[in-house]
């Protein structure tokens, strides 16, 4: 069985990135398998049966003992006299993926354990193939069973994880059981305190994946580090029986192969004459992998992302990025966002509005929102959640936020659209938070040097009038991130117009957040806070101090759409959603979707 533990899995798998001296091939010893959406693939989505469980009575006996005897068993009794006191067989059904919160009314407020159980019969296409389960995701902490067997554990809301089957599948009567429990915890990432709804379940897709003996588990196919033309490409099987690996990009007359080493692992580079990726055009080309019979296709775009004093270079030139924040939400069906239908509709109300790029806040979003933004051409900003204050100086923490950080860059690393990996959001300054943060761009660096690093800062006066970046982790980012709210959380609106900007590092700003809530269609005075004119006022008076900061290189104001969040409590206005979206819970565009979009139409470069 290849368990997917947090505990055991992080320390080993850095002690091997720095043992084996491969810069960003975290692959040497990754068990996350890539492309699930290329590979032969049996889909476990549809009707799950669920039990509620507040108490974890399926999980721990009364003397809080992890029970070997749960409700992953799925016992039925032998006879009327024995004492089984749950059934899944008659208990309620909820869809995968999805949210426990948003399919029943008296789970909208539910936080801790939902058992889930799906029944299956299932055939391998070869007896030597293996089978692995995939989850895209499910928040937070996941206990996985396969016909009564524990095959996996693994914390984290937000990005994928896989377990090997091969050994338990039966052809009939197999039965998978999910414990997902998405309790909020001090030591977890995030902490308990957020600004977003709390969805929990079984979010993403759940797929059987089935593949060779030895088989290509994970690849890097991109233009190295400052390079136009130069391919890097490594590529990791997982087998017994390593065979010869070969790389193609047929339309741009690229062959290259390679024979693994004992580890599985090949890497290979080339000169290539490519078409580069860019917003004005994504183009992709169809990447051929193939090892002894299988081949894995994938679909890739070629880019450079890089840096030069207060500018940011796509493809050596620079570039603006005109951007919007977005939650991993449906505002009009208030749920968690899951299928390519809602990427579609965020993605496109986003280009809509004349955005080049978007930041995808604040957690690993779908992978169809990353696949989608390659083919859009949009330009990401994806982050882990290490939001406000987390257990900074506990090793736990660090390490459960580092394998976060390693399944977003494994999943996402081919991704022409990702330019910016961010660390953190408005985290508070202490010695403790930068050692933390440090060593997660390090790990980042590590795994990946192809991409910019970013974190969301916050900001503070120099003098009455002069906002200063000087936080000391802006020393070890690429790109400096501000979450500013001039005229909504502090002073009047009219004080942009006297707001000067300073920092004290040579590198690009990001406005990663500014914005102000308003309920759509109500309308008053332009003072009034909550009413449209107001929200618009808002925008107006920022977007003409944003464009007079002489280092600010792209903007995202918080936030695309209306969603809902626990800290929003004020009756007939908020009604626990945020209102700082510039298209609300209906689909309605505000008055200030219209002033950015126009503002995005005529910013330019100097």
């Amino acid at each position: 069985m290849n368990y997917h533990s947090s505990k055991a899995r992080i320390p080993y798998l850095l002690l091997a990135l720095l043992s084996f001296g491969w810069g960003s091939t975290f692959a040497q010893t990754a068990s996350l398998i890539t492309n699930i959406d290329h590979r032969a693939t049996t889909s476990l989505n549809g009707k799950w049966k669920i039990i509620v469980d507040p108490y974890e009575t399926g999980f721990y006996s009364y003397r809080m003992v992890e029970d070997p005897n749960g409700f992953f068993k799925d016992r039925k009794p032998k006879d009327a006299t024995e004492l089984v006191e749950y059934n899944f067989d008659t208990s309620d059904e909820l869809y995968v993926p999805s949210d426990w919160n948003s399919q029943r009314e008296d789970l909208k407020l539910y936080e801790g354990t939902i058992w889930y159980k799906k029944a299956f019969d299932y055939t391998k296409k070869a007896a030597t193939n293996r089978v692995f389960v995939h989850f895209g995701a499910v928040n937070y902490d996941a206990h996985v069973y396969l016909n009564g067997k524990k095959i996996g554990h693994h914390v984290g809301g937000f990005t994928p994880f896989n377990m090997e089957v091969t050994d338990l599948l039966q052809e009939k009567g197999n039965f998978i059981v999910v414990k997902a429990d998405d309790k909020r915890l001090k030591e977890a990432v995030p902490t308990p305190n957020t600004d977003w709804w709390n969805y929990g379940g079984i979010t993403r897709d759940v797929k059987l994946v089935e593949v060779p003996a030895t088989f290509v588990e994970d690849y890097t196919v991109q233009l190295a580090k400052g390079s136009l033309n130069k391919l890097d490409v490594w590529v990791k099987t997982n087998g017994t029986s390593p065979q010869p690996v070969t790389v193609s990009i047929p339309e741009a007359k690229v062959k290259l192969t390679g024979t693994p080493d004992a580890s599985g692992m090949v890497k290979l580079s080339s000169n290539a004459k490519l078409k580069l990726w860019s917003p004005e055009s994504p183009k992709l080309y169809k990447v051929q992998i193939t090892s002894g019979s299988e081949k894995v296709e994938d679909e890739i775009g070629f880019r450079s992302i890089e840096t030069k004093g207060a500018d940011i270079l796509l493809n050596k030139k620079p570039v603006l990025l005109k951007g919007i924040c977005i939650h991993e939400e449906m505002p009009t069906r208030g749920a968690r966002a899951y299928s390519m239908e809602d990427a579609q509709t965020l993605l496109g109300w986003a280009k809509e509005l004349g955005c080049n790029y978007v930041r995808l806040a604040h957690y690993p979003h779908n992978e169809n929102m990353t696949r989608l933004a390659d083919k859009m051409g949009l330009m990401v900003w994806s982050e882990i959640p290490v939001y406000w204050t987390v257990d900074w100086a506990n090793p736990a923490t660090l390490a459960n936020a580092k394998q976060q950080l390693t399944e977003m860059i494994t999943r996402d690393k081919n991704k022409a659209s990702v330019v910016l990996w961010s660390m953190a959001n408005e985290t508070p300054l202490s010695d403790s938070r930068l050692s933390f943060l440090k060593s997660q761009i390090e790990t980042a660096r590590q795994l990946d040097n192809t991409r910019l690093i970013t974190a969301a800062l916050e900001v503070h006066n120099a003098t009455e009038n002069t906002m200063m970046i000087d936080d000391p982790l802006g020393q070890y980012l690429d790109v400096l991130g501000c979450n500013e709210y001039i005229g909504w959380y502090s002073r009047k609106i009219e004080d942009c117009d006297k707001i000067t900007w300073q920092t004290t590092y040579d590198k690009p700003l990001i406005i990663s957040e500014t914005g102000a809530d308003c309920v759509a269609g109500m309308h008053g005075e332009a003072t009034a806070r909550f009413t449209e004119e107001f929200q618009d006022n808002f925008y107006q008076h920022q977007l003409a101090m944003i464009k007079r900061i002489p280092f600010l290189r792209g903007v995202t104001p918080w936030i695309l759409a209306d969603f809902r969040s626990p800290r929003r409590p004020l009756p007939s206005i908020q009604d626990y959603w945020n209102r700082k979206g510039l298209i609300s819970d209906r689909g309605e565009r505000k008055k200030a979707f219209y002033t950015l979009q126009k503002f995005y139409a005529d910013w330019k470069l100097k």
